[in-house]
């Protein structure tokens, strides 16, 4: 391969990832608006997961039949990892704070968590040390959920319950990452079981407490089936996939700096919800702090 058409190769592969990392932060942002918006509607948490995760379990349903139910070469607690940091308990914790919590706190309380919690766990268990751009990136993230704090206090606009749950979920999901890392399974792959595993939870819940789709207007149905299941379930996992392979982790991490951001916007704009300076400065800051925290910005590249 010549230089102009490995140049070619690379800048065609650079805007891929590039694509890929927005249509992920696009689809995540409007993830918490469906959510948040299913709370007026008969839905519940589970009618939600029963969506969320039968889209991808059927679609994906050659895959998870080809390795099983229980992967070869993945150990179990491994495997437990994943199921629970992005599947049913992942989903049920922040489904279940979305529907009380404006869609701007929310998007930077999960969105600024979430790399927060990952960082923790590299520095106290597998002993990683961040440089002072990162550590300044999660001062800056607990700056953004200290400002929301303030105004909940002062308001009671967000759920205290908002601040345990969602952070709890971001752990959740942190510890998903590190375990997907470590599985030797591939995004589709681990898609496939953790939406297989987690369907099946939900179908145990819904015989358990019932279930509300049944009521529910087609519409309505419709519109989180698009936005569960066919976009964050399955479009997105390819979008940040490619973003990766393309960009690299840190670079596609940052993309996640605009999902608080977009999450505000959108709540105002879409749901008609009420924002704030106090509102807009967490989104902002902490938006700053996750792409400070990915190491985008680090002397080491």
């Amino acid at each position: 391969m010549n230089t102009l058409t490995f140049a070619r190769s690379h800048s065609t592969s650079t805007t891929a990832g590039y694509i890929g990392g927005t249509v992920t932060v696009l689809i995540w942002a409007s993830w918490i608006l469906a959510t948040r918006h299913s709370a007026a509607t008969p839905l519940g948490t589970i009618d939600i997961g029963l969506i969320r995760y039968g889209v991808p379990a059927i679609v994906l349903a050659p895959v998870w039949w080809r390795m099983g139910f229980l992967p070869k070469g993945v150990p179990l607690h491994l495997l437990a990892l994943m199921v629970a940091g992005s599947g049913a308990l992942f989903f049920q914790l922040t489904t279940f704070a979305i529907h009380a919590t404006p869609a701007a706190s929310a998007g930077t309380l999960l969105g600024g968590s979430m790399p927060l919690a990952a960082a923790l766990i590299g520095v106290f268990i597998f002993k990683e040390r961040p440089d002072a751009s990162r550590w300044l990136g999660l001062a800056a993230i607990l700056i953004g959920v200290g400002i929301l704090l303030v105004s909940s206090l002062s308001s009671a606009g967000i759920p205290g319950t908002s601040f345990v749950l969602l952070p709890s979920a971001a752990l959740l999901w942190a510890s998903y990452t590190h375990a997907f890392k470590r599985s030797g399974l591939t995004a589709i792959e681990a898609g496939a079981v953790i939406a297989l595993w987690s369907f099946l939870i939900h179908i145990g819940l819904a015989l358990i407490y019932g279930t509300s789709l049944g009521i529910t207007p087609a519409n309505e149905i419709a519109l989180q089936v698009l936005s569960q299941g066919v976009l964050s379930g399955l479009t997105a996992m390819v979008a940040y996939g490619t973003a990766v392979r393309a960009l690299g982790g840190t670079q596609a991490a940052a993309f996640t700096a605009i999902t608080p951001v977009l999450a505000t916007l959108g709540g105002g704009m879409l749901l008609g919800e009420e924002i704030g300076v106090f509102e807009i400065s967490a989104a902002v800051i902490t938006g700053l702090g996750v792409a400070l925290s990915t190491g985008l910005f680090s002397a080491k590249r």
